[in-house]
């Protein structure tokens, strides 16, 4: 029986199938799906941790206890996970265990590009890149064929593309995997000095038996075409390439590390013209050179961004692959359609975070931002975030911004989501606590992972099964970690708010601000629309710097307008408007 799936779908799948019995990890797009459709199936257990990092080293538990396990993460999650993984590479595993890393080529929803093959060359393990759902889903099984075997962890590296894109998917019945029996071995599992000194030998023994394996792994295989081109290949770029040019040969690798060194020369030696077709970095291309073997890549092809197939096709125009003739029929032809019109991200009418960055933009301060939702306060007309780095980068941002310059305290506010906070803030707020800091931390609680699709975290009473769970309580946390001022607000109180921000900005000692509110989309509630009485409005646009999808300006009559059908009649409007001019609908502004 064969279904439509995403990749993230597939892999849920392939791991339910494969006999996967923990699967842990944090959300990330495009990485979030994948655990939210295998905790779906029976029997299993799965989980979201508060960071990446805690992720594998739940994995690894689970895999020494004799589990096979599926660790999720985005691409900069590995980042906050390579401490674990770089010694997971010296103990190897018991039960097989798969660490899924989504990459993120063109930064759909990322801080940056970053190709995580590098990752599995550094760390000495595996990795493989399916190219689509199918392939996604078989993966999982052979990648926990070879964990189990080669006694390493394995990487699997999706795209966005392959991550998000849906094709046929066979489906087969799961198989019955019985767990390993645990067995104390401080030799291979505890790694002190001298005992990584020697498995840091078996690391390299086994990376000489998967270069021989990968010589034949099926995933790694030849579409044996024209000789005159031949083109290698991974990933999502290999259907771009089979659709361009399908006489060519192609040499499709499944398993990018370690490359299979006597295929790819045997492949090279047996077509004219040698190119490399992947996204991002040089990886493959850079061991072909090393091996002497002639080959066009990157002259070609961008290392910035995300591939497809009219990118590919130019190239090959470019390359002489293919007629510029038939290319320019073909954009004749694509021009009569329309141009889609660009539309930048935005918040959602009634977001509770769009109060907090009004009133720091109108305070104007210093605001450390970090990864969430709360990016979008960067963009016009709020403008209120003065930095993005990376998860948890905003608390400790602003206590080394106040300790380089003193002055700036009184000027500075860290703002972090309530999931961030759990995922890495808490070790900024200990930094501000212990280095005697005086750092304005403003946590937007809004009870939920709002910008990967709402997931549980552990401050919202349930977690990924479903099933209720003990929430932390954010205000008792900060109290006690030793921070002495600590007020929780309504972010849709502007008048409030502002007051709380002044006071803890002014204070000589570290302070934590809580604007709770649920995230807008998450609530039910939904009061009568706000409307405009164009008599009182005198155009003065004072209610635009919100950043209100809802609200917009009629230039002809110079006066606001509120779409009745989108607004939830959070009220921020009305707080703004000196003159009276917005009123709930039912209620007199006489």
């Amino acid at each position: 029986m064969k279904e439509l799936l995403s990749g993230n779908e597939a892999i849920a799948r392939g791991a339910y199938e494969a006999g996967v019995k923990v699967g842990v990890g944090y959300p990330g797009t495009p990485s979030t799906e994948v655990l939210e459709n295998f905790a779906k199936y029976p029997g299993i257990y799965a989980q979201w941790s508060p960071n990446e990092k805690v992720s594998l080293e739940v994995g690894i538990g689970a895999s020494l206890a004799g589990a096979r396990v599926l660790v999720t993460m985005k691409h900069v999650g590995v980042n906050v996970a390579a401490d674990p993984l770089f010694t997971l590479a010296y103990t190897g595993v018991n039960g097989g265990l798969v660490l899924l890393t989504a990459d993120d080529p063109g930064m759909h929803s990322s801080q940056d590009e970053q190709d995580n093959r590098y990752y599995a060359r550094f760390a000495k393990i595996p990795m493989l890149e399916p190219g689509d759902s199918q392939e996604a889903k078989e993966m999982i099984g052979l990648a926990l064929e070879i964990s189990e075997t080669f006694d390493t962890p394995v990487m699997l590296r999706t795209t966005t593309r392959v991550a998000h894109s849906k094709s046929l998917v066979e489906i087969s019945d799961p198989v019955k995997v019985e767990l390993k029996p645990y067995q104390k071995n401080a030799k291979k599992y505890v790694m002190v000095p001298g005992n990584a000194k020697l498995r840091r030998l078996a690391v390299e023994e086994r990376m000489k038996k998967l270069a021989e394996y990968s010589e034949s792994v099926s995933v790694n295989f030849i579409d044996r075409g024209d000789r005159k081109v031949g083109i290698i290949t991974s990933g999502i770029s290999y259907q771009y390439v089979r659709e361009l040019l399908p006489e060519a040969s192609i040499l499709k690798l499944g398993m990018t590390n370690p490359l299979p060194e006597k295929l790819i020369k045997d492949f090279a030696s047996g077509v004219e013209k040698l190119f490399v077709v992947e996204e991002l970095e040089p990886f493959i291309e850079e061991q072909l050179k090393i091996w002497g073997i002639e080959v066009t890549g990157k002259d070609l092809f961008p290392a910035i961004g995300e591939f497809n197939t009219d990118l590919i096709k130019d190239k090959f125009i470019a390359a002489g692959l293919l007629p510029a003739e038939e290319a320019q029929k073909e954009a004749a032809a694509a021009g009569e359609a329309p141009v889609a019109p660009g539309r930048p991200p935005v918040q959602c009418p009634g977001c509770p975070h769009r109060g907090v960055f009004y009133t720091l933009r109108s305070l104007k301060l210093v605001v450390t931002g970090d990864i969430g939702c709360y990016t979008l306060g960067a963009a016009p007309p709020l403008e209120a975030i003065d930095t993005t780095i990376c998860m948890g980068a905003s608390i400790g941002m602003a206590l080394g911004m106040e300790k380089a310059v003193p002055e700036m305290h009184k000027k500075t506010v860290a703002v972090i989501g309530d999931s961030t906070f759990f995922h890495s803030g808490i070790t900024g707020l200990v930094d501000v606590v212990y280095n005697q800091g005086n750092s304005t931390v403003i946590i937007l609680d809004n009870r939920t992972t709002g910008m990967t699709g709402h997931q549980e975290n552990p401050g919202t009473g349930r977690n990924l099964l479903g099933q209720e769970a003990p929430a932390i309580d954010i205000e008792k946390l900060a109290r006690a970690l030793g921070i002495n001022r600590v007020t929780t607000v309504d972010p849709l109180a502007l008048e409030e708010l502002k007051k709380v921000i002044q006071e803890e900005v002014a204070a000589g000692e570290p302070s934590v601000i809580i604007a709770k509110r649920p995230c807008a989309l998450l609530s039910r509630e939904k009061g009568a629309a706000y409307q405009v009485n164009k008599e009182a409005c005198n155009g003065c646009k004072k209610c635009q710097r919100l950043g209100c999808p809802s609200l917009s300006f009629l230039k002809e009559e110079k006066k606001a307008m509120v779409d009745p059908i989108t607004c939830v009649g959070c009220g921020l409007c009305a707080q703004v408007c000196k003159f009276g001019a917005l009123t709930q609908r039912g209620e007199s502004n006489a």
